[in-house]
């Protein structure tokens, strides 16, 4: 087995730090921003006060080296959180004091302390603005900032636009495939990563098209209305107690007149049958029934002919490949809840590197990661309402007829544009997608827009490699 070195950072649960774990929660708030980091942004940083260039200006871009496996396009989404972030980026005393009981930074300057206690985060970005599509090597956002400031944010950023994205460019790809009539819920909180991932889901999938959240406090925070249906849970025990699956849903429909049933917990087509003598005598005005497993094909066809005026609700680890396949097939479905394969997946490996630190330009040369230096703009041709190509170049260019998409959101710390509403990210999102080549929305075999390199950036990246 292959061993790496190391630092050697000692025992730091021994009692000079901590008589014990102080958050077994291990919740996180604004105030623990500047800690959610990587421990070596932090020795970098150390390293650069004590070499005495933290203060150099240095810009660092975050882009995407290769698109997931399958995908056409990336939706760039997170911003919103990222400079939320930057803008409560700072260290208390008793964060500084933490740092101090590891140990580990024994050896570095004093004036350390002093550079983390300076203030907030002070420096400038750029971005695309939320719901554009992007493809691989275009930053999705620029850090110009003091070199310190801008390298312990790379954790944190690439944390929020990496999950956000992926989560977005699902929904946009959900919501291409199912169509505008279609209802889409987000239904993925017991499958996220974590409690924080599941709040981030949500809003990525609601600004990128999907039409509701089942997560209560996602949709609260956001202004927006929660949406669910019933589980199985339900049915069972109510039938248990009160004697039949019926009984269940004439209670549930008593509480929740306007919510669908779930009718797969025993047989979906003798349920739908029984619904149908109800909603035909009067007796009950149904809205919607939820299947949520077997043949959704031959069930959603067989529910139709029973409840034909009632909204046919899919769900169960379905994806954008799979409602492409139900839609195919004839299902008779007009919704659809996407949880797990929406919340999870192939990452997306968005990457944040040094571009240029005091005006001088440099590039990684490392084999099959090589990077452009500079700092960068995406130039964006239309035709027709249609992308017809993108070119990476240098910030000063200028090409004729093209759309720089990369925008100042953030001016010494402090945002120069007001947020956006999920509204405005989700109608961006359906026009940046509505814009793509047709066989680049291709679930399988897409064909990638080509991304040229000007001649200005391709000069400087001679240049730079080189030297």
């Amino acid at each position: 087995m292959t061993t790496f070195p190391s630092l050697d950072f000692g025992d730091i649960s021994s009692p000079h730090w901590t008589n014990g774990p102080k958050n077994q929660e291990l919740t996180l708030s604004a105030v623990d921003y500047s800690l959610l980091t990587d421990l070596y942004e932090l020795t970098m940083a150390a390293c650069y006060v004590s070499e005495g260039v933290e203060k150099q200006k240095a810009s660092f871009e975050l882009f995407i080296r290769h698109l997931p496996e399958g995908f056409g396009y990336i939706i760039a989404m997170g911003l919103a959180q990222a400079l939320e972030y930057l803008e409560k980026f700072r260290f208390s005393q008793s964060q500084i004091a933490a740092l101090q009981a590891t140990g580990i930074f024994a050896n570095a300057s004093d004036r350390f302390w002093s550079v983390l206690t300076e203030g907030g985060f002070t420096g400038d970005v750029w971005a695309v603005p939320e719901g554009t599509a992007v493809f691989a090597s275009e930053p999705l956002l620029r850090v110009e900032a003091q070199l310190w400031q801008a390298q312990l944010v790379e954790t944190y950023l690439l944390n929020t636009l990496n999950y956000q994205s992926l989560i977005a460019t699902r929904a946009a790809r959900i919501r291409d495939v199912a169509g505008e009539q279609a209802s889409l819920l987000e239904f993925g909180t017991r499958r996220a990563f974590s409690p924080q991932a599941s709040l981030w889901a949500a809003r990525a999938a609601l600004a990128a098209g999907l039409d509701a959240t089942s997560n209560v406090l996602a949709a609260l925070q956001l202004g927006e209305k929660p949406s669910g249906t019933m589980a199985h849970a339900l049915v069972m025990a109510l039938s248990a107690m009160e004697g039949s699956e019926d009984q269940a849903f004439t209670a549930f429909h008593r509480c929740f007149p306007g919510a669908s049933l779930l009718i797969d917990t025993y047989d979906t087509i003798a349920a739908a049958q029984r619904l149908a003598e109800k909603v035909n005598s009067g007796e009950m005005h149904l809205a919607g029934v939820r299947l949520d497993s077997g043949d959704l094909v031959s069930l959603s066809k067989q529910v139709r002919s029973l409840l034909p005026n009632v909204s046919i609700f899919a769900s169960g680890d379905l994806d954008e490949r799979e409602i492409a396949r139900l839609k195919a097939a004839g299902a008779e479905i007009d919704g659809y809840g996407l949880g797990t394969r929406l919340v999870t997946g192939l990452p997306v490996n968005g990457v944040y590197k040094l571009v240029e630190v005091d005006g001088i330009p440099v590039m990684k040369h490392s084999s099959g990661k090589v990077t452009y230096p500079g700092r960068k703009q995406i130039f964006r041709t239309f035709a027709g309402g249609k992308l017809t190509g993108d070119s990476l170049g240098l910030v000063g260019e200028s090409p004729r007829a093209t759309q720089p998409l990369l925008q100042l959101l953030m001016k010494e710390g402090k945002r120069v544009q007001p947020p956006e509403t999920l509204a405005e990210i989700r109608r961006r999102t359906a026009a940046s997608v509505a814009s793509l080549p047709t066989q680049t929305r291709l679930l399988e075999n897409p064909v990638l827009v080509e991304v040229k390199i000007s001649d200005e950036l391709q000069e400087l990246t001679n240049k730079t490699w080189r030297r």
